[in-house]
């Protein structure tokens, strides 16, 4: 009987892969026998990553690259297609949110710095990755995004506006790709335990009320996100495309 989540063979590039959801996703992916490429700003760290992949048995390159640099997300592609020859599925996990606070008080500056690094950046992988999974007519490319890119939030209203726009960048995408089956969706993630949003969970009378309106009685671990990764990536979501996964343990449908 055939792995529905048998990723072997397989090359993954994940980005802002060498702490939380970005980890847990390398990780996975390279549990289910893909080849993956650990990238974030630090080079010691993505190296650190990759060596614990590699000492569990796992194939794992680290390539450093700030999202927000072009010319060095086509380094991290070149070296990828240079050393494994391909990429089949590509990540887009890394993010910046430098502003909390109303929208209002938001500057130009700003605001370009985020959807530069939010939006833009997934749209520059997506097309120097794209041509070699148009060429093997077959791809995967799914975008992190978050909750707040489809609810209004009174201090994340910002970072919300780019994530929505990477909704509607991953539908636009998988509309256009599809002919080559390439498929192309977006995981929401609601709070989940990390470093990024630990200003949002180290409270304990604020994580208390988030448990407390969540349907399943608790915020996010990093798992929870990678397994849904690994599922979109694989022959189990092989009829999937244009979709965007919440997964916040049912707090955008509580009562």
């Amino acid at each position: 009987m055939k792995n529905l989540f048998d990723l072997s063979g397989k090359v993954a590039v994940v980005t802002g892969s060498s702490r939380g959801i970005g980890r847990a996703i390398v990780e996975h992916m390279s549990a289910a026998g893909a080849r993956v490429v650990v990238s974030s700003r630090s080079p010691d760290v993505c190296e650190s990553v990759a060596t614990e992949i590699r000492g569990r048995g796992g194939e794992a390159l680290a390539i450093p690259a700030k999202i927000s640099d072009k010319a060095q997300l086509q380094q991290l592609v070149s070296k990828t297609i240079q050393h494994w020859g391909r990429i089949d599925i590509l990540v887009c996990n890394a993010a910046s949110n430098p502003y909390l606070g109303p929208i209002g008080g938001l500057t130009d500056e700003v605001f370009d710095r985020m959807m530069r690094s939010n939006v833009l950046s997934n749209l520059w992988l997506t097309q120097m990755a794209v041509p070699g999974m148009i060429e093997r007519r077959d791809g995967v490319i799914v975008f992190i995004s978050s909750i707040v890119g489809i609810r209004a939030t009174l201090h994340l209203g910002a970072y919300g506006i780019s994530k929505a726009a990477d909704m509607a960048l991953s539908r636009n995408l998988a509309a256009e790709y599809g002919k080559h089956n390439i498929r192309v969706n977006t995981i929401a993630p609601g709070l989940v335990r990390t470093d990024f949003a630990r200003a949002l969970w180290e409270n304990p009378d604020a994580l208390r009320k988030r448990e407390a309106a969540t349907p399943l009685g608790r915020i996010g671990e990093v798992d929870d996100i990678a397994g849904i990764a690994v599922f979109l990536a694989a022959p189990a979501g092989a009829f999937i495309t244009g979709q965007t996964i919440v997964a916040d343990g049912g707090i955008m449908i509580a009562p």
